[in-house]
């Protein structure tokens, strides 16, 4: 059989599984199985699957994850974060749009600390609809503020989509968190500068402005964001500095995010376990798409499925741009079924090598990536964020996918933006490792 008569059988038995409901690991483990069994030379698929497993499970880099995620649950089940909404507020009195920016700062705060999209979304959320929609803001245009912004819990490091890719493309971790910075930094401030526009061409729609607070006022107010800028700036010195590797500084960051969660009184018995409980049930399931999705590459790798498809893309001689623009399309029909995380193991055995031909750098491919995930995040039917929404608001899909558009078109107008100006995400890792 040759290869693109295998590349069909295993992409039609993929499409098959998953659609049929099966879990996302198992799929990739029978795909990579079959595989297996087309690679030229007698290889036993049961030996390459146990040792690949065990490789990738004992994987360093791989050790950041669960420390990351287990950072983010403590934050999310604590009251840390439901400060922040008293000590950003006092400052956005005089913005177009007021309130509607704490979405996008308290998220971008938070997600410098969670990692998580889902987990920022949720918090953010949690703490800001019922206090903009008691303020009289428009709850559609809140809605969707929150499903943007809480992407960036998954752009702005440190990341656990990051590590992911940063794993499966067998790039430095510290390069990748290093290359979000200025992305994240240009996300917020064009979901900013979307709701302030808004807010001048529908000033109907705005609540009268709140009472003026004295400076000692906001001062006393902006006293509880203290405890998450000390975690984050943490977090930030460790890892810019070059005290501790990016799996070490994870662990600071449960550290410093424990002491504090201590401290302030919020943690207790009860908090600590479900905090526990919640990263074991979400790094299980990271760690078992990661397992599957390594089997897989493995087989792709004997049976040439990826050389053969690089070699067919430089063939087409597509210009860089259209092949950016390929991917971009691709990814986004791809977000409308899988998860974000699932997008990244299942495509860059098979991505990554095209990118390489066409003069990408893999630590800036991470980081559009990284954007794609986020429009998944916001792209019905299996958008997280939509999800989370859904949930907290009490609003069917539709109403908070319609809610959550512009922002997804924002996120498109970002990977245009990196791509003509690469430089806005690779200066920083460049400025850090000059070699």
């Amino acid at each position: 059989m040759d290869l693109i008569s295998i590349s069909i059988l295993i992409s039609v038995l993929l499409v098959v599984l998953l659609g049929s409901g099966v879990w996302i690991a198992i799929a990739l483990l029978a795909c990579g199985w079959v595989g297996m069994q087309f690679a030229p030379g007698a290889i036993p698929a049961g030996s390459v699957l146990a040792t690949k497993i065990w490789g990738n499970a004992a994987s360093w880099e791989l050790a950041a994850l669960p420390l990351f995620v287990w950072m983010g649950e403590i934050l999310f089940r604590t009251k840390l974060s439901e400060e922040m909404f008293r000590g950003l507020s006092p400052w956005l009195g005089r913005i177009p749009g007021r309130l509607l920016h704490v979405n996008v700062l308290g998220c971008g705060i938070f997600g410098s600390v969670s990692g998580s999209s889902a987990a920022t979304c949720a918090t953010i959320a949690k703490i800001a609809l019922p206090e903009l929609k008691r303020r009289g803001y428009p709850e559609m245009v809140a809605l969707g503020s929150l499903a943007g912004a809480g992407t960036l819990g998954i752009l702005i490091p440190p990341s656990i989509t990051m590590v992911v890719y940063a794993v499966a493309a067998e790039v430095s971790i510290l390069q990748v968190f290093l290359a979000g910075f200025l992305p994240g930094l240009l996300v917020m401030v064009l979901y900013s500068g979307y709701l302030a526009v808004w807010a001048l061409a529908n000033p109907s729609q705005m609540p009268p402005p709140e009472p003026e607070m004295s400076l000692r006022e906001k001062l006393r107010e902006s006293a509880n964001l203290i405890p998450c800028m000390l975690l984050i700036a943490l977090v930030f010195i460790v890892l810019l500095t070059g005290w501790a590797t990016a799996t070490e500084c994870a662990a600071w960051g449960v550290l410093g995010s424990l002491g504090i969660a201590w401290w302030s009184g919020t943690l207790n018995a009860h908090a600590f376990w479900e905090s526990v409980m919640g990263t074991v049930r979400l790094t299980a399931m990271i760690m078992l798409i990661l397992a599957g999705a390594s089997f897989m590459s493995t087989s792709m790798g004997y049976t040439g499925i990826p050389v053969a498809l690089a070699q067919w893309v430089e063939g087409l001689k597509l210009s860089p741009y259209m092949l950016i623009a390929a991917l971009t399309i691709m990814y986004i029909v791809l977000g409308t079924a899988l998860d974000g995380i699932s997008m990244i193991v299942l495509t860059t055995v098979v991505v990554l090598p095209m990118v390489q031909k066409a003069g990408f750098d893999l630590v800036w491919f991470g980081i559009f990536l990284v954007l794609i995930v986020e429009m998944a995040e916001v792209s019905p039917p299996v958008g997280f964020n939509l999800f989370v929404l859904q949930t907290m608001s009490g609003k069917d899909s539709n109403t908070v996918a319609r809610a959550a558009l512009p922002f997804f078109f924002l996120l498109v107008a970002a990977v245009a933006i990196i791509t003509v100006f690469p430089g806005i995400v690779m200066w920083l890792p460049r400025l850090v490792f000059p070699g």
